[in-house]
């Protein structure tokens, strides 16, 4: 896969820029490896690469000189291993729900399994519990309907400011962005005691530019991870209604949308020196 980012900050007189932190270098793993990267900036800058506390790829950007134009991109060469099949090797014990993780587990995912929003009304609680009622407890099916239901039954919309907004927001307005449908299944797996975290990453879209082109092309993408004993994490996008990682690549990874921004910065300037923002993410198949 090839992977092209590009961010395009304009404003009205020069500016002077801040710190960056950039997240998009993919992680690599046994089903994914980084074969080449180029990150391309303007105005010219120090790069420094570390390691955040979820091991996410980090760099560093310091700007020289101040710009009415900043320029960010990257091009990204992987190479992607994924299984075809969905059906997912969950120990005996946790093929039906609720069971509790081993000792050894629990420790480790710590506050991956602990709602992080407010459900006043019970909400949440209340589509999960639907969702498992529906799926009679099995594990792999309650977690197919609630990747299921979302894809068929909430408007997706696309928002360029960031944050995102909470999953009690989602359910009572039945629409989001990917980034609203990832926590919001990530909050309802949670409520059903499943440890859950957010991902950030490409979507590759083999039928782009079709009727039937994927949900979320054409910029960064949002999905969620829920662990399951013997499995291990695995991927789902309610977004478009895949389960299993084909065609989705892993950015980073954290425990709320919030740890996970793709880019963050500031200028220094008054706020009416911004004058647009222009994104565009692409991925081909080599």
């Amino acid at each position: 896969m090839r992977i092209r980012h590009r961010t395009e900050y304009n404003y009205h007189k020069p500016v002077k820029f801040g710190e960056h932190r950039l997240m998009i270098r993919p992680r690599d793993s046994h089903d994914l490896r980084h074969v080449s990267s180029e990150l391309i900036l303007s105005p010219t800058a120090d790069i420094r690469w570390h390691h955040d506390v979820f091991s996410n790829s980090i760099a560093v950007v310091k700007f020289a000189e101040p710009s009415d134009k900043l320029c960010l991109q990257s091009n990204v060469v992987v190479e992607q291993y994924n299984r075809d099949d969905i059906i997912f090797p969950i120990d005996q014990y946790a093929q039906t729900l609720p069971f509790t993780y081993s000792a050894d587990e629990v420790g480790d995912l710590a506050r991956t399994n602990e709602r992080h929003y407010p459900d006043p009304d019970g909400l949440i609680n209340d589509w999960s519990m639907a969702r498992l009622r529906e799926a009679y407890g099995m594990t792999e099916k309650v977690l197919e309907a609630m990747t299921i239901n979302i894809h068929q039954n909430f408007e997706y919309v696309t928002r360029l400011e960031e944050g995102t907004q909470s999953p009690h927001q989602t359910l009572l307005s039945n629409k989001g962005t990917c980034r609203d449908f990832a926590l919001l299944m990530i909050e309802a797996a949670r409520c059903i005691g499943l440890a859950a975290r957010f991902v950030t990453g490409y979507l590759y879209d083999p039928a782009e530019n079709s009727n039937m082109a994927l949900r979320g092309a054409g910029s960064t993408h949002a999905w969620a991870q829920i662990f399951l004993p013997g499995a291990g994490w695995i991927e789902y996008d309610p977004t478009n209604g895949i389960i299993g990682g084909a065609n989705l690549i892993r950015v980073a990874v954290a425990r709320d949308p919030s740890q996970a921004i793709v880019v963050r910065g500031s200028y220094f300037g008054d706020a009416a020196d911004f004058k647009s923002m222009d994104v565009s993410v692409t991925v081909e198949q080599i």
